[in-house]
């Protein structure tokens, strides 16, 4: 998920303080360091897939999950933590989830087992998906008027993150082994909960506590566990009409059935109706979900690409991602300077084209040149076409409710992470049935073209806009 995406999904009100206050600048460099340390760890294990895989004897499309859980909790936790921090105070919920987050780090890097490892994870996401929102509320807090300005500059920390994470994972698993990618986040972690306790302020929390959703909370991550699992079991070989797999189709089912039902009759739903109904918002959902499987669900597994199907080492494996945020950053920039002049749809359709030829790219076989430069180029075009497209559809879904930023923010995102997960379990589920996994992964890429191109016609419902909103 993107900063801009997690960062509007929470909103609390501040408690302002002079800007003169000379910890200010020390607080940023606090929470900053956790967020940055939050988003080396949604990439870096990428790269170490395939050693996972081998000293843990486990299946591909299981040491995936070590992806994709931590995906699935961030989408849980997220709204979640700014209540909490509502509730609790800042300080308490943001040093809680560096706790959290350094002590599942450090029995990650100590497991024998793919299972017990991927349910660490799960509480490793629960830290570092409650970093942002309650980063975000301390940083309001000591900024005063100047708080738009300080979030705004978290934007730089992710891409940052997704440059550093794969070569750090490559790094770490060429030199030492993949238990590095976890054991380093120990001796941050700690030095975090140490400064934050002397720096952090202590903020005031709301004399009126909202309520959570915790019945919402908990069918919407039943329904995309069980569509997990069956996309899972379906991958380690069985039929479809296994019990491994029905039994998870079945639960999924009913607890999305009973999740809509839920959110359209609860006083305070987890997601709001409103922004599931009518054309223009189905239409942008349906984009963030099939963008969130096609385009950010891929990158998490080109490390893996590059290593099976041209025998890459883990490290240059790793930073073909750094050329895709290479990409990213070089155009998002201009393009949200130039935005409201060219409107919504054009960058849109440019953008998603532009993703498509680059997965093009990386499905086929080198025509030129060595691997490395061949999907390096084709990392980097799907990383360019992404700083075209994602500004605008972000600006698209906010135009839609301008008064409802948060709640559109955090829908998008959830969208965007589900669509991830979909992606990364139906891919893995595919090479794991393959006698030949890297060209099965370039087909896949080809498809996942195909579905980008197929769903620019959803972007042609939203309605286009040029100017401010």
């Amino acid at each position: 998920m993107s900063v801009s995406e997690t960062e509007r999904t929470q909103s609390a009100p501040s408690l302002l303080v002079p800007e003169k206050d000379p910890r200010r600048w020390v607080i940023f460099g606090v929470v900053s360091l956790a967020l940055f340390m939050g988003s080396i760890d949604q990439t870096i294990v990428a790269t170490a897939l395939p050693d996972l895989q081998h000293e843990l004897h486990a299946a591909v499309n299981w040491s995936s999950w070590t992806i994709t859980v931590y995906a699935l909790g961030q989408v849980i936790v997220m709204p979640v933590a700014g209540a909490l921090a509502d509730l609790y105070g800042r300080k308490r919920v943001f040093l809680t989830a560096v706790a959290i987050f350094t002590t599942a780090s450090l029995a990650c890097g100590l497991v024998s087992n793919i299972y017990v490892l991927v349910a660490l994870r799960a509480v490793q996401a629960l830290g570092g998906g409650a970093f942002m929102p309650s980063a975000t509320g301390l940083v309001a807090d000591v900024f005063g008027q100047d708080r738009d300005r300080a979030i705004g500059m978290f934007t730089s920390i992710f891409p940052i993150g997704g440059v550093v994470g794969p070569v750090l994972g490559g790094v770490f698993t060429t030199y030492w082994s993949w238990r590095g990618i976890f054991l380093v986040n120990i001796p941050i972690g700690i030095a975090l909960v140490l400064a934050g306790r002397v720096l952090l302020p202590k903020a005031e929390t709301r004399s009126r506590r909202p309520k959570l959703d915790l019945v919402g909370i908990a069918l919407m991550a039943t329904m995309l566990l069980g569509a997990m699992l069956a996309i899972t079991d379906l991958g380690g070989g069985s039929g479809i009409t296994a019990p491994e797999f029905v039994a998870p189709v079945v639960v999924a089912v009913l607890a999305g059935v009973a999740f809509v039902r839920h959110i359209c009759t609860a006083e305070n739903p987890f997601v709001d109706p409103r922004l599931l109904r009518g054309r223009q918002f189905a239409a942008m959902n349906a984009f963030n979900f099939l963008f969130g499987a096609a385009v950010l669900g891929f990158g998490a597994l080109v490390p893996l690409y590059a290593e099976t199907r041209y025998g890459l080492s883990a490290l240059s494996g790793g930073t073909l991602l750094t050329a895709r945020a290479v990409g990213i950053m070089f155009v998002a920039a201009g393009v949200v300077y130039l935005l409201r002049r060219l409107g919504y749809r054009l960058p849109i359709v440019v953008g998603s084209l532009v993703i498509a030829a680059g997965l093009l790219a990386l499905g086929f076989e080198p025509p030129f040149g060595t691997p490395y430069v061949w999907l390096a180029l084709g990392a980097g075009l799907t990383g360019i076409g992404m700083g075209i497209a994602m500004p605008a559809a972000n600006n698209a879904a906010l135009n839609l409710a301008p008064d409802r930023t948060a709640a559109v923010s955090g829908l998008r995102g959830m969208f965007r992470l589900a669509g991830a997960i979909t992606g990364i379990s139906v891919t893995t589920a595919v090479i794991a049935q393959s006698a030949n996994p890297g060209v099965a992964q370039g087909h896949v890429f080809q498809v996942f073209a195909a579905v980008v191109v197929l769903v620019l016609p959803l972007a042609f419902l939203i309605k286009d806009h040029r100017g401010s909103w």
